[in-house]
């Protein structure tokens, strides 16, 4: 990476990176070049993310404040029959694997990634909002060439989405072809509708002509937002889930969201091993990887997805006695393996941010005269585990999203956090292994192969040896499914951090694209 006095950013996209980049060379912290990131990336990684999607921000101030900014999307506040609405399926193939999403006007949750944006900015941030924005209309009005990786995303896997609807079709194929890689995309509407924002705020989106258009869209058209799901949207400020793994303090995402409660039940598995003696990549380190992974999907069905919404969900769930005859099991084992975005921020004055972003794969429904898809949370089956059309009301919806720092002595070390919807977590809990127990350089963790074990399916990255799989010593049933090369299904670990002489050092994780500046 290229050092920055005043900073480092690693995000998805160069541009991306570029536009925080922007706001430390004016003087800004790292929460305006999180929030210009932010922005930026409605642009640049337009199916990835998304000014009508939702997410997290993870801060650490210089003065030691540490504050989960939850701007996730919202179930609404009313049902309709199902006869009435628009829902259906679309198939995602990855390449090695295919995955199934629902999209239409019936699928879309209260956004609330510009409301969360406007909220870590009027508390954390330095720059005029006015200069923060600015990348992000550059980009949007000017036009930026198409990346090998967008590419990849509108071609082989979000066409279906892309081309269900007319405003969708102008965006990604305005000349009757989805674009290709290095052909100009642009976002002209886009430009405007972050111009007006910026001049009223964002109550423009929420209780504006904006809002009213799409309500009126939803309500004709079978969806279920109203205007007073948008005007009683609020973002919630959270106290991180804090733990402790070696000599290191975690801090990462809380429940509702799922992600990081169980990246905490990983490592507190984890912990319990010693990988001193244990080769990184091994047959050992895979098997444990496997059963730690398998292990903490076993404790998520017994006692977390029914006690979601419970105060106290984080001590039962972590207590010694739920976590000993985990830790016992894996102990006796190991003696005999989505569209989101994210971007990690760190400055030379003890601020960090982890935040990570996302529109699902995106309803298809674009909001007339704005360029702004909405979100399809509500038909995503990982976001949705008890089933479609089965959520509770004006509930902030439970995520995977995991932004996380560690700390040590009370300093950021390292900032990280993935997309890859249930890949996430165990993305995250490889690169925190990968940094900790084999005190990898920060690109070296990143870029290594992972696994990734789920519904006794476990995928293993290359490079990778068959002759390390033993199917005796996996969990029952398990299938092994080895991909043939590097590929998003992964995650897409975007990390920051300081060494302790106070070098900035970065890496953008080249499965999705990333750059650090």
């Amino acid at each position: 990476m290229t050092q920055n006095l005043r900073g480092a950013i690693a995000a998805g996209d160069p541009k991306t990176a570029e536009a925080g980049k922007i706001m430390f060379e004016l003087g800004g912290n790292a929460f305006d070049a999180a929030v210009a990131a932010i922005l930026a990336s409605f642009v640049i990684e337009p199916t990835l993310t998304s000014a009508g999607g939702g997410g997290f921000l993870l801060a650490h101030t210089q003065d030691k404040r540490n504050i989960l900014f939850d701007f996730f999307t919202q179930t609404p506040r009313q049902k309709r029959a199902l006869s009435e609405i628009d829902f259906y399926p679309v198939d995602i193939n990855f390449g090695d694997a295919t995955q199934a999403f629902h999209i239409g006007l019936g699928s879309i949750a209260v956004p609330g990634n510009l409301a969360g944006v406007f909220a870590v900015h009027e508390k954390l941030g330095k720059l005029p909002f006015q200069e923060i924005v600015q990348p992000a209309i550059h980009y949007a009005e000017n036009g930026v060439n198409l990346s090998s990786f967008q590419d990849f995303c509108i071609n082989q896997l979000l066409h279906p989405i892309l081309l269900a609807l007319p405003e969708s079709c102008a965006i990604y194929a305005p000349e009757g072809k989805l674009l290709r890689e290095g052909e100009r995309f642009y976002m002209k509407d886009f430009a405007e509708t972050l111009r007006a924002i910026a001049r009223s705020g964002v109550q423009e989106f929420y209780q504006g002509d904006v809002a009213r258009q799409f309500v009126k869209d939803c309500q004709e058209k079978g969806g279920y937002l109203t205007l007073e799901d948008l005007r009683q949207y609020r973002v919630i400020e959270r106290k991180p889930l804090r733990m402790k793994y070696r000599d290191r303090e975690i801090l990462t995402n809380p429940p509702p969201s799922s992600g990081g409660i169980l990246i905490a039940f990983a490592l507190e598995l984890l912990s319990t091993i010693d990988l001193s003696e244990i080769e990184f990549g091994s047959p050992q380190h895979q098997q444990l990887l496997v059963q730690v992974m398998s292990l903490t999907n076993d404790a998520r069905e017994d006692g977390y997805n029914s006690n979601l919404y419970k105060n106290n969900i984080i001590d039962s769930f972590l207590s010694n006695e739920h976590l000993k005859p985990y830790q016992e099991q894996l102990k006796n084992t190991i003696n005999k393996w989505g569209s989101t975005t994210h971007i990690s921020t760190i400055d030379c004055d003890g601020n960090a941010a982890s935040v990570t972003t996302s529109n699902g794969e995106g309803s298809s429904y674009v909001i007339p005269g704005t360029n702004i898809m909405l979100n399809n949370m509500l038909g995503e089956e990982d976001l949705n585990p008890l089933g479609f059309h089965n959520w509770s009301r004006d509930r902030r919806i439970s995520s995977m999203m995991s932004p996380t720092i560690v700390l040590q002595d009370g300093k950021p070390i390292f900032v990280l956090g993935s997309g890859g919807s249930n890949r996430i977590r165990t993305a995250i809990l490889q690169v925190i292994s990968n940094l900790i127990d084999f005190q990898f350089p920060i690109d070296r963790a990143v870029e290594s192969p992972r696994i990734h074990w789920e519904n006794n399916l476990l995928n293993i990255e290359p490079p990778y040896s068959a002759k390390n799989i033993n199917l005796n010593e996996l969990p029952k049933d398990t299938e092994v499914l080895f991909w043939q090369a590097k590929n998003m299904f992964f995650g897409g670990v975007h990390a920051v951090g300081q060494t302790p002489e106070g070098t900035l050092i970065g890496s953008g994780d080249s499965r999705r694209g990333g750059a650090c500046f």
